[in-house]
């Protein structure tokens, strides 16, 4: 199976709930790096317009191992519907991508 690196996006409530994920895939070896950083949110639920401190994931990624990390994600965080949002990384420094290659499980 070919690699397919990416960043996936998720927001939670909180820091302890963000350094809980993030320590769950890196773990799992799902993920080489999570960063993690507070952010300020504006979005509608449930027909409310909402406006929340929250804090964003940035998650390095095979995106073969999306299914798994998605499920793992699911398993810790505390929200209804979790932002769970994956983009391609195209390109990027050889050397990176190959330490990403090196902490990452394989199927």
């Amino acid at each position: 199976m070919t690699t397919r690196y990416g960043v996936v996006f998720v927001t939670t409530s909180s820091r302890h709930q963000a350094e809980a994920i993030a320590t769950a895939l890196i773990q799992s070896q799902l993920a080489a790096c999570v960063s993690f950083t507070p952010i300020h949110s504006m979005y509608t639920w449930k027909g409310e317009v909402c406006s929340d401190e929250e804090w964003q994931l940035i998650i390095k990624t095979d995106l073969n191992q999306f299914a798994a990390l998605e499920a793992k994600i699911l398993s810790l965080h505390s929200y209804e519907v979790p932002e769970i949002i994956a983009l391609p990384i195209i390109t990027g420094s050889s050397a990176y991508l190959n330490w990403m290659g090196t902490m990452i499980k394989s199927d």
